[in-house]
């Protein structure tokens, strides 16, 4: 069974130190200072040397495609015997401000993954050194105002062919990073006469900021995750030549962009299990000091069994969440990682977990609780987007259902 070794606890440390001096004290300016979190985010990357090995990690990647290798693939935030530290990041910057972990999840898991799986060389040659640092950003578009879950049937911006080049229309929304991002990775149906509007190929393009005719919206109001910069974005004729379509070509031998989108899908997913298991231990730590000051009747509230309850239940939930991580982690170092079904399965019970707890959490503290002071009210708003985020709750359990139903099919 996986456990935190000496290192990875010594880095957690490190790690712990950098938020509380870094992170903790900027908490309302984050959350209420329409302030961009990227400059927090490259701190943190150059220093504890992320940025200098994502750029090593990527330039022995590409150097082995360049010599006739195998194409580079590989993780971009930890992955194997990394991927340890990966998680510890990611649970660490929770228990302050789960958007970051949005941001920078987006920009690399995503964004540049992407990237980095669909690119010819040339492409990653292009845009991936600066994602890789936090240099610049990236976000990566896939969601409409109509789609939804419903992500591909429901997609409406398009390019159409025009010569060598490819002319984008459309429209994205809820986008991560958008409002601010360098780099852009965006999904768009080909526009193909007689073919069925819901079976087009999914083209997937690199923009970048300030192309003729790509505009961005405002960054959202939102109820949880201030710190993650949400908007929309708006394509009007852009044009894009076939060295911004990832692969330049329409038959990408992996298939179109749903394909790409599907493998971003399981990362981001078992990805919401580490935000969710940061919520849930700052919970149970802040609770459990509250309950042992907090008087009321002459006694700690620590003392009352209905507290003592609500405490051992984010404990079961906290061990349960952690082994979903562990697992993951095993699997990592096996170069493995979940099918689809588990991982939605990770996410639906990790955000619910983690939702739960939070809300439990500002009932706890009563009315400080509910009060913006204390860290649970923003905690239980930023947990609640985890059950949307990645996908809706909802749909996770139709591909729970699928690969259950498969399975016993197959069987």
């Amino acid at each position: 069974m996986y456990a935190w070794n000496e290192t990875e606890l010594a880095i957690q440390d490190a790690v712990r130190q950098f938020v509380d001096a870094e992170v903790r004290p900027r908490r309302e300016e984050l959350e209420f200072g329409d302030t961009p979190p990227y400059d927090v985010l490259r701190k943190l990357w150059t220093t504890f040397g992320i940025d200098a090995m994502a750029s090593d990690a990527l330039a022995t990647m590409l150097d082995k495609e360049r010599s006739g290798g195998d194409r580079a693939a590989g993780s971009l935030t930890g992955g194997g015997d990394q991927g340890g530290m990966g998680v510890i990041l990611v649970k660490e910057l929770c228990r302050v401000s789960p958007g970051l972990v949005g941001c920078f999840g987006v920009s690399l898991g995503l964004a540049a993954a992407t990237i980095l799986a669909r690119g010819t060389l040339a492409q990653k040659e292009r845009w991936l050194p600066a994602l890789v640092t936090l240099e610049k950003i990236g976000a990566w578009a896939l969601t409409e105002p109509g789609s939804g879950s419903d992500a591909f049937g429901a997609m409406k911006t398009y390019v159409r062919r025009d010569g060598d080049e490819y002319v984008l229309n459309g429209q994205k929304t809820f986008i991560t990073n958008g409002p601010y991002a360098d780099t852009t990775v965006v999904y768009a149906k080909l526009d193909e006469p007689g073919v069925e509007t819901h079976d087009r190929k999914i083209l997937t393009f690199v923009l970048d900021a300030g192309m003729e005719g790509f505009t961005r919206g405002k960054p959202f109001r939102k109820m949880g995750f201030h710190s993650s910069p949400t908007g929309e974005l708006f394509f009007d004729d852009v044009r894009l030549g076939r060295d911004r379509l990832l692969g330049e070509t329409e038959d990408h031998e992996g298939g179109d962009g749903r394909d790409s989108a599907k493998n971003g899908f399981v990362a981001e997913r078992t990805g919401v299990a580490s935000m969710s298991l940061g919520i849930i231990e700052e919970c149970l730590d802040v609770c459990t000091r509250y309950a042992k000051e907090r008087i009321q009747f002459g006694h700690p509230i620590a003392d009352y069994q209905l507290i003592q309850l609500k405490l051992a239940h984010m404990e079961i939930a906290r061990v349960n969440v952690q082994n979903m991580v562990f697992r993951t982690l095993e699997m990592a170092k096996d170069g493995k990682q979940p099918a689809l079904a588990e991982a939605s399965a990770m996410k639906v019970y990790s955000s619910q977990a983690a939702t739960e707890v939070a809300m439990e959490a500002v009932q706890l503290f009563g009315g400080n609780g509910y009060m913006s002071e204390y860290p649970v009210e923003q905690l239980a708003r930023d947990a609640k987007s985890l059950m949307i985020y990645a996908g809706s709750n909802e749909v996770q359990i139709t591909h729970v259902a699928k690969g259950l139903l498969g399975r016993a099919e197959s069987g």
